[in-house]
């Protein structure tokens, strides 16, 4: 019974002591980079259109990125926002995307959120 209880309390206790559960940005392992020369032609057309505010082709471009996976450095929800970089010869959105945090960074991903790469920041 003393073993159970032990038990029981470390399981309930435990969670409180992770980061996540304090609200604490926990930082993720790093990224890989990427310059931005070596992005697609048409994630460059992507980058010009969020930074002058549009408009967008796609009305997703924009919405609230969610980082479910945790593959980028945790914020709160409504830090980050995605929006699409077009594939030749697919129709639809396709699995090209570009992640834009609040503080100005960009992270590129490829393969539908599987991987991403910060795009490193011109000089």
């Amino acid at each position: 019974m003393f073993i159970f209880a032990s038990l029981l309390l470390c399981l309930v206790f435990w969670p409180i002591s992770a980061p996540q559960a304090r609200g604490q940005d926990t930082p993720r392992p790093s990224t890989k980079e990427i310059a931005k020369e070596e992005l697609p032609r048409e994630a460059h057309a992507t980058l010009q259109l969020i930074k002058q505010g549009g408009p967008f082709p796609y009305p997703r471009d924009g919405s609230v990125f969610g980082n479910f996976e945790r593959r980028l450095p945790l914020k709160k929800r409504g830090y980050y926002r995605e929006y699409t970089v077009p594939t030749p010869g697919r129709r639809g959105r396709g699995a090209r995307r570009i992640v834009a945090g609040a503080q100005g960074e960009y992270y590129y991903t490829a393969d539908h959120y599987r991987t991403f790469r910060k795009i490193r920041a011109q000089p």
